[in-house]
């Protein structure tokens, strides 16, 4: 058997795994998301990740993959619908040893993600009919123009963009859109007293929100890893290391930080500050040394816990704190490369220069910075008119009444906690 074929058997074996983990992510989410919220709406929030993730698999199959990778303009691609096409067809994805039908799975699993990412601004309060067409939308017209301007042949692209696993391209398009939607859906009832303080609404659970952080630790090994795309180098072994570097040091920030402001090692917020780094350590995995990846790791794991009290305060109710965790961290990653980039991660990946403080002076970092600015602007426009229009039209919100009893009963007919909320048998259980 020729290497060549040895080594494409291994390459297409390693994607299906990373694939694989970076899908199982949505586990970490469900969990994480319904630990994090209340037990009235624990069913909802965790079904909802199957919902979102069979809508994302068939739009990005029938078109979102197409927009994202095929050949096309600077702006989006205009061909490979339904994975159809010649070889030229999704030339950006040509350098990757793997067949198509990984190629598209494993940026399925990306678009999942993102999409997860989003929900979070809707938590609580939001129509079921909401998932259904904001999930189609995100994933026909607004995730693929963003990727396919990093990573499909675009304008950011042909820039140098650094991106490598997706902290704009993924997180912060989901922060965008979650904020948004937050915005839009404003707070929960109770959430703010009249002279706009904030009242804390704690998750129901607190180990189902570590277990989740965990689980989606353990994801980004495929996230970030699996984006090599091959084994042969063995690069996929450096990206891991500087991934579980970041995430260990977000940890300690953030609990630090916790101790410092309000006197409590929070353990949600420490899960937080894992996330917020692997966030951050997602667009620079490839590009920056073994310590610039524990500072980057630290700062956006302590900076995310101070943001998500900072915007609380202002009255803005982020039921998961979805905007600070993806989208201020997202945007720390996706600057600091212009940072730290080094020359010899530069020179091994061909994408962009090397960073500010390897004296390669701004270039990268103002790439960085225009990538950001527009991909913030272009979701957050998209976004915000498609919901507008939406609230306009049918509404974002439930009532009230079902908002206080709860989206499990009112929006699917049955609680996901029956014994101890479902009056019929928690009656039944006093009288026993």
């Amino acid at each position: 058997m020729k290497e060549s074929t040895i080594m494409m058997y291994m390459d297409s074996l390693w994607v299906m795994v990373a694939a694989i983990l970076v899908i199982g992510m949505q586990a970490g989410f469900a969990l994480l998301e319904a630990g994090s919220t209340r037990m009235k709406n624990s069913g909802h929030v965790a079904g909802k990740q199957i919902l979102s993730f069979a809508l994302a698999t068939i739009a990005f199959w029938a078109v979102g993959f197409g927009i994202t990778f095929g050949e096309g303009n600077s702006l989006f691609g205009t061909s490979g619908w339904m994975l159809g096409g010649d070889s030229k067809t999704f030339e950006a994805l040509s350098w990757a040893n793997v067949p198509l039908s990984l190629k598209f799975l494993f940026q399925l699993a990306f678009v999942g993600v993102s999409l997860a990412i989003a929900w979070g601004g809707f938590a609580e309060r939001a129509k079921l009919s909401v998932y259904f067409i904001f999930g189609i939308v995100f994933t026909v017209l607004i995730y693929p123009v963003i990727g396919h301007w990093v990573w499909g042949g675009g304008w950011l692209g042909e820039m140098g963009m650094q991106d490598f696993a997706g902290s704009t391209v993924v997180h912060l398009q989901g922060a965008i859109a979650a904020l948004v939607a937050t915005l839009l859906l404003g707070p929960r009832i109770g959430k703010f007293n009249k002279d706009r303080t904030p009242n804390l609404i704690p998750g129901h659970n607190q180990v189902y929100t570590v277990l989740g952080g965990i689980i989606l630790w353990i994801g980004w090994f495929g996230f970030n890893a699996g984006s090599t795309m091959g084994t042969a180098d063995g690069f996929f072994g450096y990206v891991a290391l500087t991934t579980n570097l970041a995430a260990a040091a977000g940890a300690i920030g953030a609990i630090l930080t916790s101790k410092f402001l309000t006197g409590k090692a929070d353990i949600p917020a420490m899960v937080n500050g894992v996330l917020a780094a692997l966030v951050a350590i997602t667009a620079a995995c490839a590009f920056v040394e073994a310590w610039a990846a524990i500072v980057i790791g630290f700062f956006a794991g302590a900076f995310t816990f101070w943001t998500s009290v900072y915007f609380e305060r202002k009255g803005i109710d982020d039921p998961i704190y979805a905007f600070s965790v993806h989208g201020i961290a997202g945007i720390i990653g996706t600057i600091s490369t212009g940072f730290f980039a080094s020359p010899r991660l530069v020179e091994q990946t061909g994408v962009g220069k090397a960073g500010l403080f390897y004296g390669g002076g701004f270039d990268q970092l103002f790439v960085q910075t225009i990538g950001v600015i527009g991909a913030a602007v272009y979701v957050g426009v998209i976004s915000f008119i498609l919901l507008f229009v939406m609230k306009k039209l049918v509404g974002l919100r439930v009532t009230p009444e079902q908002e206080i009893s709860g989206l499990d009963i009112s929006e699917h007919g049955s609680y996901g906690y029956p014994e101890h909320l479902d009056p019929s048998l928690t009656s039944a259980k006093k009288a026993n």
